[in-house]
């Protein structure tokens, strides 16, 4: 079993505290690994945002395995949550899953671009606030019968498909990474390559196709 060393205890803390977020949307929970060098990157989907959330995690030493300088791989979150131990710094990688089809269409590693417009963590935050709201509302004002699976959907993506101003981020987005607790400290920013937007913080990433972007912009691998 391939154990991977952490940079540092809070590195090993960070990548288990994300991991349990997206457990806690999902029990049954994917995630891909890749790492190279002294970066390991973790790609989720909580399935609650319809976004792919990426952590970033600092490796002690560049990632070796015999004549393999690079991981790649999908793993159970739930399996890889147990193999961290935060005292030693360790991650254990589990075996491999058969990954969910949005572990094959990741985002472009490169070609990335700042884009203007978002506004600062604090007006994010009451956004998102306002938005969760304006939900609970509108769906408290619904007569019983009204109140079905598919009308509070309906709601929702009305509310959720919103975008950040002229950016195209649609405000579930932001919501996602509030969620997952990226949505701290120093203000995000935001990129875009091809076909994708991604709202970077310190703590995490969440990125989002635009809309109607068609198939550009796409990174199978």
């Amino acid at each position: 079993m391939t154990v991977l060393q952490l940079a540092d205890e809070g590195e090993a803390a960070d990548l288990a505290a994300f991991l349990s977020r997206l457990l806690h949307y999902d029990r049954a929970a994917a995630v891909r690994l890749q790492a190279a060098g002294t970066a390991l990157a973790v790609f989720g989907r909580p399935p609650s945002f319809e976004v792919l959330a990426i952590r970033a995690v600092r490796l002690a030493k560049p990632y070796e395995d015999g004549l393999e300088v690079t991981l790649d791989i999908t793993v159970s979150a739930g399996e890889l949550l147990d193999g961290v131990r935060e005292s030693a710094a360790t991650a254990a990688v589990p075996a491999a899953v058969t990954g969910p089809p949005w572990a094959g269409v990741l985002p472009p590693r490169g070609g990335w671009k700042p884009e203007p417009g978002l506004p600062a963590t604090d007006a994010l935050r009451a956004m998102v606030a306002a938005a969760v709201a304006e939900f609970r509302s509108r769906t408290e004002e619904l007569a019983p019968q009204s109140r079905t699976r598919a009308e509070l959907d309906r709601i929702g993506r009305e509310i959720w498909s919103r975008t950040v101003g002229e950016t195209g981020l649609p405000v579930r987005a932001v919501h996602a990474a509030q969620s997952l607790g990226f949505l701290r400290g120093a203000d995000p920013v935001l990129f875009s390559s091809g076909a994708w937007l991604r709202l970077r913080t310190p703590f995490g990433s969440v990125a989002v196709r635009r809309a109607g972007a068609g198939a550009l912009g796409l990174s199978v691998r």
